[in-house]
């Protein structure tokens, strides 16, 4: 047998609870805030990956109404330029405050032998933030780290996901990790100068477009808004699993919660935050 290779955490504390106790004490407080929700068993979602404290709740809300009888949970991350290719982490074991997950490398192979594929040796938020969440909302399942850029390469990503757990009968649920519109001076952007009228076009107009693209199920709109409009951060996630969610006989997403930093922290500088669901028509 080989050496067991595992992915510590590498997000600084202050991203997510530190232990399984403050872990399992914020999603009591979730759920204590969650009003009767109609049962959803989603395939795929797009999701938020700032820090628990501005995303999380959002994203947990999200990530509780897909499918919970998985193998795996398949995690596309971003923060790569179009044209870059698809990025995977090869460890066998990924580390949370709520113990080890195991990666899916039996998916990994055959998805490596389709596309290709470098290894993530990066520390990035998009994928290490919702890796809590695995344990507690799908204890049973396996991890596929993916990220990849904005471009044609995440359509196909999608496409190939859907093929390749067909073909091994690997029941998986597909998620998307990226914020919205970065507006303002700590991000080089301010199209619409500052105050009042920035935060109204950056919610109403090019969150509004993007938002309005996930859920009509348009990957091309999302990848352009993203690359031509800068209306998300990684774009080729959220292209990736509209494409992997169109395959798989979803018609139309389903908004489950929008938010922005500036709701939580009142700055010149803010970030939207979206939480989309898709399930299929026979669901």
């Amino acid at each position: 047998m080989g050496i067991v290779k595992k992915r510590r955490r590498e997000l600084p504390r202050g991203w997510y609870p530190d232990t399984a106790e403050d872990l399992k004490k914020t999603v009591e407080q979730w759920e204590r805030s969650i009003r009767s929700e109609p049962e959803l068993h989603g395939l795929a979602a797009i999701v938020p990956h700032a820090g628990w404290a501005f995303s999380g709740s959002l994203a947990y809300k999200t990530l509780r109404r897909l499918n919970r009888d998985v193998e795996t949970v398949v995690l596309v991350g971003g923060h790569l330029p179009a044209g870059s290719g698809l990025v995977a982490a090869y460890e066998d074991l990924f580390e949370t405050p709520m113990g080890d997950i195991p990666g899916d490398s039996e998916l990994l192979q055959a998805l490596s032998d389709q596309l290709a594929l470098r290894e993530d040796r990066r520390i990035d938020n998009t994928v290490e933030v919702q890796l809590p969440f695995i344990p507690v909302l799908f204890p049973r399942a396996k991890l596929l780290w993916l990220r990849v850029g904005a471009s044609e390469e995440a359509l196909e990503l999608g496409r190939c996901l859907s093929g390749i757990s067909e073909d091994l009968g690997r029941r998986i649920n597909v998620v998307g990790s990226t914020d919205l519109t970065h507006y303002g001076p700590n991000y080089n952007f301010t199209p619409h100068g500052s105050g009042e009228q920035a935060r109204e076009w950056a919610q109403n107009v090019n969150d509004a477009a993007i938002i309005r693209a996930m859920l009509e199920m348009d990957a091309q709109r999302v990848l352009e808004l993203g690359n031509e409009k800068q209306a998300a951060c990684s774009a080729g996630a959220a292209a990736a699993v509209i494409e992997y969610a169109s395959v798989r006989f979803c018609r139309e997403g389903v908004l489950v919660g929008y938010d922005s930093s500036y709701s939580l922290h009142r700055d010149s500088s803010f970030v939207g935050y979206a939480g989309v669901l898709y399930s299929s028509a026979s669901s």
